[in-house]
């Protein structure tokens, strides 16, 4: 008999068109109604059909929002999949499927559990029904309740009938009634205690946290062109446009997705761009015009391989130096990245606040890990989102670029105020007029580039800690990042080690250097060169002494992170 308690590590594993994600769907829905905590984040190919796909869903009976490399239970439902998750599988993993869905070289080294999913599905009518079949024998394992794996199965397929519906429910009860079959016998043990408070949370990804926040922000204007991982935030933004009174727009390239924001915050709106790597780059003369006009806007960008097309269904925090840079010209910008589904709510909303305050423009970074995690979470309060406005009206003598201490001028739209309201994208003097006045320019770029930028840093907030003030070694994260340093700091156990989280990346406030100080630095990053560990040296001239990097497309393991600091603490 094999048992699992406490925290159990599932990873599906099949063709692209093969139905993967559905099963991660039911099988997520029904756990957490259930009362289990769950976490899932899936991989896969740049390929629409074939190939190898695979999700983790964590089933736990405490918190869990980290990547572990360890697989508990495998579910193959093609040859194949034990190859490519080779190196994850242990002498504990055991394979739950049919033997024509193993390898021959894995025959005879694994712990194979038999099991005639596909024999089940053909008796309720189809092959069809194997998808759904699979999720009711692992909710089974675990003795969920039947009636959540019911309610879900009517929500996704009422469209198709209810025939569809009613063989889709009996699918899974033969799945649900052969899991329990299995923990009655002693095949498997699962023993995971379960928490009444976790059917009350919301199961939410990085592509909805962001979407919704962006919406309690107050964003009534979405421009976008469709490039993976980021397009998920136009599509949420799309499917619920309706319903909040909203315009979404799929232009024909990226360069007319930033100008539509562009113009729409210069009417009065709150705009945003959702784009990847590849489609930022093309925005990087409208970033300029932003600077130079002092133009709002909000950029999402979920992160992929690069440079190019890269690998454009994987992960990397490898375009923090693009964001930093893009535009030519100096003036500010304010650059977030969110490491939990409540950050990037709470971040989302925020963010228009920030970019109509400053008249700058604003990058939220993701990256396809975060974009696709989700797990269960308590809902965001609402009433914590602050709805800010910084629009004047344009009486009468109104400057739209007034040299100011802090360097903020006052900021109205066409049609509020007697006054016109002027855009420039050349040096321009007080009123907007173009200008090539030798004194003027000079105190116009330092208006932008030294004291607005001067009154951002001075009021950003500063990184999280977790951990000791005292700690001898601080483990820098920024972003995706975050849960899976908290796991590995948390397994490590040690009182000497502490973790310091960035959320807000630039401009960096220079109290933060206070953290730093008599500290061994340790960096985590998902890139190749360590691009915010240079920012830490460039910007509070922190001398970091060990950078933790990752740059194969893969997201941190739990245990790979565990690993690294072991090998610097110990």
């Amino acid at each position: 008999m094999v048992e699992f308690k406490e925290d159990v590590s599932i990873v599906l594993g099949g063709a692209a068109g093969q139905g993967i994600q559905t099963v991660e769907a039911i099988l997520t829905y029904a756990l957490k109604r259930s009362g289990y905590h769950v976490y899932a984040n899936k991989e896969y190919m740049s390929r629409v059909r074939g190939g190898i796909n695979t999700t983790e869903i964590r089933v736990s009976s405490r918190r869990v929002r980290a990547f572990v490399r360890r697989i508990d239970i495998l579910v193959p439902f093609k040859q194949g999949v034990l190859s490519w998750v080779r190196n994850r599988l242990s002498e504990s993993t055991v394979v739950l499927g049919e033997k024509g869905n193993v390898e021959e070289d894995f025959l005879g080294k694994v712990n194979l559990v038999e099991v005639p999913l596909t024999k089940l599905a053909l008796e309720t009518g189809s092959q069809l029904y194997l998808n759904t079949t699979a999720a009711g024998l692992i909710v089974g394992l675990f003795h969920g309740d039947f009636e959540a794996v019911e309610e879900y199965v009517r929500k996704r397929f009422e469209s198709k009938g209810e025939n569809v519906v009613r063989k889709n429910i009996e699918a899974a009860r033969k799945g649900y009634d052969l899991g329990v079959k299995l923990c009655d016998e002693g095949t498997i043990r699962v023993e995971v205690e379960r928490d009444e408070r976790v059917k009350d949370e919301i199961l939410l990804t990085g592509t909805e946290a962001v979407g919704i926040g962006a919406l309690a922000g107050g964003m009534n204007f979405l421009s976008f062109y469709p490039m993976s991982p980021s397009t998920g935030v136009s599509t949420f933004a799309a499917q619920h446009a309706e319903e909040f009174g909203i315009v979404v727009e799929q232009v024909e390239d990226e360069i007319s997705a930033i100008n539509m924001a562009l113009g729409a915050w210069f009417g009065g709106a709150r705009a945003m761009v959702s784009t990847s790597g590849g489609g930022f780059a093309l925005m990087s003369e409208a970033m300029s015009l932003a600077g130079m006009a002092e133009n709002p806007v909000v950029v999402h960008l979920a992160q992929r391989p690069g440079p190019a097309t890269g690998l454009p269904t994987r992960t990397m925090q490898g375009d923090l130096n693009l964001v930093l840079h893009a535009g030519h010209g100096d003036f500010p910008r304010i650059i977030l990245a969110p490491g939990t589904l409540e950050e990037a709510f709470y971040l989302s909303a925020e963010a228009f606040n920030l970019a109509d305050r400053y008249q700058v423009p604003l990058i939220i970074l993701t990256d396809q890990y975060f974009v696709d995690t989700y797990y269960n979470l308590s809902k965001p309060d609402v009433g914590k989102v602050r709805f800010e406005r910084y629009i004047v009206e344009a009486k009468p003598g109104y400057r739209r670029y007034e040299l100011t201490e802090d360097g903020i001028s006052p900021r109205a739209v066409p049609g509020y105020g007697e006054e016109v309201v002027v855009a420039n994208g050349n040096e321009h003097d007080e009123w907007g007029d173009i200008t090539e006045d030798a004194e003027l320019t000079v105190k116009m770029q330092e208006k932008r580039a030294k004291l607005k930028l001067g009154t951002i840093r001075k009021n950003a907030p500063l990184p999280k800690l977790i951990g000791s003030e005292d700690a001898k070694y601080i483990v820098v994260n920024w972003g995706s990042t975050f849960h899976v340093v908290e796991e590995a700091i948390r397994e490590l156990g040690r009182d000497d080690v502490a973790q310091l989280h960035f959320s807000w990346l630039y401009p960096l406030n220079p109290e933060a250097r206070r953290f730093f100080e008599g500290k061994t630095v340790i960096v985590v990053e998902n890139n190749i060169t360590g691009q915010f560990a240079d920012l830490l040296e460039k910007e509070l001239g922190v001398e970091v002494h060990h950078r933790i990097l990752k740059y194969d497309g893969r997201p941190f393991s739990v245990e790979e992170v565990l690993e690294k600091l072991r090998g610097v603490v110990e």
